[in-house]
């Protein structure tokens, strides 16, 4: 029995498991890492993503590449299209002196009109440019209007950056670069001397803090101090007073206090869809890559354009804009001056002003951007009931898409008003000089003599390589 007893047990030691389940089988079994990764792929959306992830990454590098190195003023302009430069070709420069310790700004001015007629200066709005406004100053020009659009400096083919001097401490790598030309210029074992000789570390100077002085170029911030500045030199280099002001957007803003200290030079005033807060998302432009997205990719500058300025403007001109804002620094230039916008102006305050009261005013607004618009528009009315109140059908930029009617509404108020007599005076001849003409036409060689001694300043060919006005 012990033997038998041995070999069942023997026998159920040896005996093989029986065969689990099929389904068992499958709930018990670990995961496959394949499988799992196969089945995550299959989904389409996650592909999609990082697909449009990555273009776009790559897409905004490229832009944004170009703005990281200064780019030569004259390969610039030669890459310009053919409006723009043929806009620049029609304008002059003019030198305006804004900070005391940096040189000359140049603003570029553009004009059309007989000199002796009414003169009427147009100021565009954060973000335009007077090639926005060109076919404003044709058609003032052909009804006997002598009309000048300026690029205020930031914008269009005004300077855009300024060198200023600055001081400040010197940093790590300029106490470097101290130690470096110091070894440069003495020798490499010239420190070991030293040590031998006196017993002192050397170089120990370089390592105080001192004022250095560095030129750095920085972006044209315009507030109301820096615009005054341009309005004045601009209009006496050019000798416009007394001056009819068009004022674009949020160019009231920024001239208000120069107007109400210049109410003698200024005859009238016309406003054009006027605001505290621009047309233009000036603050999109504040970053780096967004603002270089904006204005590199044409799609979506026009996109913007039309969402937030004029709705009716060519993809030609939406470029053009784009070029202008873009290039030579006009980016930063722009969100710098939106951010010294006086944004709590309150125009009903200035408009009350004793120096203001009879000075001849007009309102131009659009009447199909939005309803709230032209209800604000509305409230400027009562806020100054001395101005005409005149709607157009353009947008906020209405120089894009409603030209004729606003050169029509300024043609009109200004041929209202009394028309201002210019008088040219010859300067008088010292007497020697006058005794030799008069003796030259009494002579028997009749040498006819033309002497003009108006004044007129100098201006300078679309290239520069003539006399700036004010130079």
């Amino acid at each position: 029995m012990a033997i038998i007893t041995e070999e069942a047990e023997d026998h159920h030691q040896h005996q093989e498991p029986k065969p689990k389940p099929e389904q068992e089988r499958e709930v018990n079994r670990p995961p496959n890492p394949a499988t799992a990764s196969q089945s995550s792929r299959t989904n389409p959306f996650i592909f999609w993503f990082y697909f449009t992830l990555a273009v776009s990454l790559v897409t905004l590098l490229f832009v944004s590449l170009p703005s990281l190195s200064p780019q030569d003023p004259k390969s610039w302009f030669l890459g310009l299209p053919a409006d723009l430069r043929q806009h620049y070709s029609r304008g002059r420069t003019i030198k305006v002196q804004i900070y005391p310790d940096s040189s000359p700004v140049e603003v570029f001015a553009v004009e059309n009109g007989p000199s002796s007629a009414e003169n009427v200066l147009i100021i565009h709005g954060l973000g335009a440019s007077s090639y926005s406004f060109s076919r404003v100053v044709q058609s003032l020009g052909s009804k006997d209007i002598r009309a000048i659009a300026i690029d205020l400096p930031g914008n269009g083919f005004s300077d855009k950056t300024v060198a200023v001097e600055e001081e400040r401490e010197n940093g790590v790598l300029e106490r470097f670069w101290d130690v470096y030309s110091e070894i440069k210029e003495k020798g490499l074992f010239f420190a070991f001397d030293q040590i031998i000789e006196t017993g002192q570390m050397p170089y120990q100077e370089t390592k105080v803090l001192r004022m250095v002085s560095r030129m750095s170029v920085k972006a044209l911030g315009l507030g109301a101090e820096e615009v005054s500045k341009v309005l004045g030199q601009v209009i006496d280099t050019m000798g416009l007073a007394p001056v009819h002001l068009v004022l674009h957007d949020s160019a009231l803003t920024m001239s208000a206090n120069w107007i109400l200290n210049n109410e003698g030079v200024v005859r009238s005033v016309t406003l054009i869809d006027t605001s505290a807060k621009p047309a233009l998302p000036w603050w999109s432009f504040e970053v780096p890559v967004l603002g270089d997205a904006v204005l590199g990719v044409p799609f979506l500058h026009k996109r913007l354009i039309r969402s937030y300025c004029v709705k009716g403007i060519s993809s030609s001109d939406a470029n053009a804009h784009g070029i202008l804002m873009k290039g030579r620094g006009g980016r930063r230039a722009i969100a710098e001056i939106g951010k010294r916008l006086n944004h709590s102006f309150n125009v009903a305050e200035w408009g009350s002003s004793e120096r203001l009261i009879s000075m001849p005013m007009q309102v131009l607004w659009s009447s199909g951007w939005s309803k709230e618009w032209r209800e604000e528009g509305h409230q400027i009315a009562k806020a100054l009931p001395q101005a005409k109140f005149v709607e157009h059908s353009g947008g906020r930029w209405p120089q894009e898409d409603a030209a004729e009617e606003l050169a029509e509404s300024i043609s009109k108020h200004v041929s209202s008003l009394p028309k201002f007599v210019r008088k040219v005076e010859d300067e008088p001849l010292p007497e020697h000089i006058q005794k030799i003409f008069n003796e030259a036409q009494g002579g028997d060689h009749h040498h006819h003599h033309h002497h003009d001694h108006t004044h007129m300043g100098g201006h300078m060919d679309p290239y520069g390589m003539g006399h700036g006005w004010g130079g």
